[in-house]
C-alpha cells in the first residue's frame, strides 16, 4: 500500500481541472489500476496517465489502491468517498437549468 499520506482537505470540484475529473470518472468506472508505491502511477484502459495529476488525486485522498500489494504492484484503483463527493458536486453544478418560458 502506498505510504503517501492523504490530505484531509477535500477540494471543491472547481479547484480541479478537466484532467482530474476525467481520471476520477475512470477510477469510479473501474477502468484504472494504481501502483502500490510512494510515487503512484495510474493506468487507465492500459495507458499510463499524467503523473502530476495522479499524484495530486492521491495526495488529496480522492483515489487510492483498492487493496494492499507489494511495492510497485498494479492493483485496482478505487475512488474514495471524498472523490465521489467531488464528482457529485461537479455533476450537480453542470446540470442545465430549465429555461424560462
Amino acid at each position: 500500500m502506498s505510504s503517501m499520506t492523504a490530505s484531509r482537505e477535500v477540494p471543491d470540484a472547481d479547484q480541479l481541472c478537466h484532467r482530474h475529473l476525467a481520471l476520477l470518472r475512470a477510477v469510479a468506472a473501474g477502468r484504472a489500476e494504481l501502483t502500490c508505491s510512494q510515487v503512484p502511477y495510474l493506468r487507465v484502459d492500459g495507458f499510463w496517465c499524467d503523473h502530476t495529476t495522479v499524484a495530486d488525486l492521491v495526495r488529496r485522498g480522492l483515489i487510492r489502491p483498492a487493496r494492499p500489494g507489494p511495492v510497485d504492484e498494479l492493483v485496482p484503483a478505487e475512488i474514495t468517498d471524498p472523490g465521489r463527493e467531488v464528482l457529485r458536486s461537479r455533476e450537480a453544478s453542470s446540470d442545465p437549468s430549465p429555461m424560462a418560458g
